[in-house]
C-alpha cells in the first residue's frame, strides 16, 4: 500500500514538471504576430517598400519594379498590333483610330503629312507582306513615366494613286518607335511619342 503512495506521488510530481515546461509558452507565438492590414484601395506605398525602384535599377529593373506586371513579350505583341493599326491609319488618313495612339507631336507630322497627300490628291494604301519583326531595344523610367523603344523591321508594301496613274513601292523599313506610358494612370494603353530611322 505504501508503495502505491509513493507511486502516485511520483506521478504527480512528474506531470506536473511536464506540464511545468511544455504548457508554458517560450519565444515568439504565431498567434503574438498581428494579422497583416490590407491597404487601402489607391494608398501609396512608402518609399521601401519593395514597389519602391531600387537606387540601381535600371531598365528593365526599373521598369518591373514599378509596374510588376510588365511582361515584355505582351508588349511587343501589343507594339505590333499599335505598328499595323498605325501604318494603315495613316495611309488611310483615318485620323479618329490616329488621336489616342500618338502623342501631340507625332501626331501634327502625321497631320502635315497626310494634308500634303490629300492637297496633291493622292490616295495610299498599305500591306505587310510579312509580320513585322518585333524587339524590345530599351526601357526606362524617369519620373512617373515608362518609356520603350521597339525596334521594327518590316516588309511593307504601299499602293498609292494619284491623277499620274497608280504607283506600287515595295520596301524594307527598319524603325525604332518609342512609346510611352504614365506610370500612375490607371490607362494601361502606351502612347507613340518618337519615330526614328534604325539601321538594318
Amino acid at each position: 500500500m505504501l508503495e502505491l503512495i509513493v507511486f502516485a506521488v511520483l506521478a504527480a510530481v512528474v506531470l506536473y514538471q511536464l506540464y511545468a515546461t511544455l504548457g508554458r509558452r517560450v519565444g515568439r507565438q504565431p498567434e503574438d504576430t498581428p494579422a497583416p492590414v490590407a491597404a487601402p484601395a489607391g494608398a501609396r506605398q512608402p518609399e521601401n517598400a519593395e514597389t519602391a525602384i531600387p537606387v540601381n535599377a535600371t531598365g528593365l529593373a526599373a521598369l518591373r519594379a514599378r509596374q510588376p506586371d510588365f511582361d515584355p513579350a505582351r508588349f511587343l505583341s501589343g507594339a505590333r498590333y499599335a505598328y499595323e493599326m498605325i501604318l494603315k491609319a495613316f495611309a488611310a488618313g483615318d485620323r479618329e483610330t490616329l488621336k489616342p495612339l500618338l502623342a501631340a507631336d507625332v501626331m501634327a507630322n502625321f497631320e502635315g503629312a497626310m494634308a500634303a497627300r490629300e492637297a496633291e490628291g493622292r490616295t495610299e494604301s498599305v500591306e505587310l507582306l510579312a509580320a513585322p519583326r518585333m524587339d524590345l531595344d530599351s526601357a526606362e523610367v524617369q519620373g512617373d513615366t515608362a518609356r520603350a523603344v521597339v525596334r521594327i523591321l518590316a516588309e511593307v508594301r504601299t499602293r498609292s494613286t494619284s491623277a499620274a496613274g497608280e504607283a506600287v513601292d515595295d520596301r524594307r523599313t527598319a524603325d525604332l518607335w518609342t512609346f510611352e506610358r504614365d506610370l500612375k494612370s490607371r490607362d494601361p494603353n502606351w502612347t507613340l511619342v518618337r519615330v526614328a530611322v534604325a539601321e538594318a
